[in-house]
């Protein structure tokens, strides 16, 4: 199974936005500048994120990014499954597979998929960022030192 652009993007905004101090918060232009992606990419994702209830921004002076409570303890499968949507992992009816009423391909697939939801389903976000990445997140996109 391999994961969308929009959903890794997606997943390492969340990690980073994970290991903020109290209180503080990023921009999505930070966001962006720590994942090394275009502003308006990292906009997308964030506002999905917004609209899930994992991702809480604030505009004006002091407004910014910052994790929920509700994403802090997000499953992880549960949130793939959210950016990933619920399309089939191969496509039989553009143009109709010939195969279509007998094949076994698309239901063994299918069960791989759910397989690997699955195994992201104990995991959280706070999962995600314990030791050693959190360390990582929180120097990436920070000024070099002087």
């Amino acid at each position: 199974m391999r994961l969308t652009k929009f959903t890794d993007l997606a997943l390492r905004s969340v990690m980073r936005l994970a290991v903020c101090a109290d209180g503080e918060v990023l921009t999505t232009r930070e966001v962006a500048e720590a994942m090394d992606v275009r502003q308006t990419h990292a906009a997308k994702a964030v506002s999905r994120l917004q609209h899930l209830g994992v991702v809480e921004a604030r505009r004006g002076r002091g407004g910014g990014l910052a994790l929920t409570g509700f994403g802090r303890s997000a499953s992880v499968g549960w949130l793939v499954r959210q950016l990933e949507g619920e399309e089939e992992v191969v496509a039989c009816d553009d143009p109709p597979c010939p195969l279509r009423g007998a094949c076994r391909l698309r239901g063994a697939l299918r069960a791989a998929q759910e397989a690997f939801y699955t195994a992201l389903d104990p995991l959280t976000v706070a999962d995600l960022v314990a030791s050693p990445t959190g360390p990582v997140l929180v120097g990436l996109g920070a000024p070099p030192p002087r």
